[in-house]
């Protein structure tokens, strides 16, 4: 079976986002070292364009369009669009006005303020829904019928996992001993993308996904070997309320190892840890992998964990230990 997304298609991604995107630093604590029982080396997703690791795949998706495929029979050119109530809402917002293309954005009217904000201010046009993946869709189609904009799915995106994939590959890049990768789970674009470039770049690395209990749809589809839908989890981990889907799926069930579940009081003190001994911003869903290791750390003692940060998206007057 043709693989959902190759090793080269990673190595592509990676040279085409370059220009619009930050080669992000990693970076490493004693103290959380110390906590976890092992050496763990961040990955700073948080500190990439839109604050978070969905400007990769975004980029890459945007940028793989040809230029044929942008012309409209007029002689002008179409947009982008999506349905995101976050991180790649704004991403798209990012990835289309570096190519002079406009991004039309459906977001529930619930999206949180500072996610609101954020896609207003890379110039995308919001059209605001109910919350409902039913509204969500049906918005999108109908501006999608008026405008031609084309449809760069969330995480469902060979060209988006590819993209997302881009981060794990350089984090190998920069830490060549790594053992274990742990990466948050929603939609699965991240994990995917993770899971192929180790597959690819080190196959002696496991890779885990990390996910709230509260929202653990991907662990019981892991369990199942079949998709479980969500239904409406309540989480503070907003970035992984998502399902996976077709694409990210088939891959995650073949090359990630398991799929760890956290409770909510844990992905807090994850973040708030980070927060004290790293001096760094991350949004709850980035908290999870972190969480994951604290509780496991009688599973990796001694060994080299590679964690992607995958954000730092929050509205500061809004902190969970306030």
């Amino acid at each position: 079976m043709e693989p959902v997304v190759t090793v080269r298609a990673i190595k592509e991604a990676g040279t085409r986002i370059e220009p619009y995107v930050h080669r992000t630093p990693v970076f490493t604590s004693s103290a959380i070292d110390r906590a976890c029982r092992a050496r763990v080396y961040f990955k700073a997703e948080n500190m990439q364009k839109v604050g978070a690791f969905k400007a990769r795949g975004a980029v890459n998706a945007v940028f793989s369009i040809t230029s044929e495929e942008l012309l409209k029979t007029d002689g002008t050119r179409k947009g982008v669009i999506t349905h995101s109530s976050g991180n790649h809402a704004a991403a798209l917002a990012y990835a289309a006005s570096c190519r002079g293309i406009t991004a039309h954005v459906v977001m529930p009217e619930n999206a949180p303020p500072v996610k609101k904000a954020a896609v207003a201010g890379y110039g995308a046009k919001i059209t605001y829904c109910p919350s409902t993946q039913k509204d969500r869709e049906q918005t999108m189609a109908a501006i999608m019928e008026e405008t031609g904009a084309i449809f760069i799915h969330p995480y469902n995106n060979r060209r988006v996992i590819a993209g997302q994939g881009t981060a794990a590959m350089e984090m190998l890049e920069q830490v060549s001993s790594i053992d274990t990768v742990i990466a948050p789970v929603g939609g699965g674009g991240l994990l995917s993308g993770t899971a192929l470039c180790v597959a690819g770049f080190k196959s002696s690395a496991k890779v885990y996904g990390a996910e709230p209990l509260a929202a653990d749809d991907a662990r019981r589809s892991f369990q199942a070997g079949k998709i479980i839908p969500v239904e409406n989890p309540q989480t503070i981990a907003d970035g992984l309320k998502t399902s996976l889907g077709e694409l990210t799926f088939p891959v995650i069930y073949e090359h990630v190892t398991d799929i760890i579940t956290v409770s909510e009081k844990a992905i807090i003190e994850a973040m708030r840890l980070v927060w004290e001994r790293m001096k760094l911003v991350i949004e709850p869903s980035a908290a999870v992998p972190l969480a994951v290791l604290l509780n496991e750390r009688g599973q990796v003692d001694g060994e080299n964990i590679g964690v992607i940060i995958s954000g730092g998206n929050i509205d500061l007057a809004r902190l969970p230990w306030q």
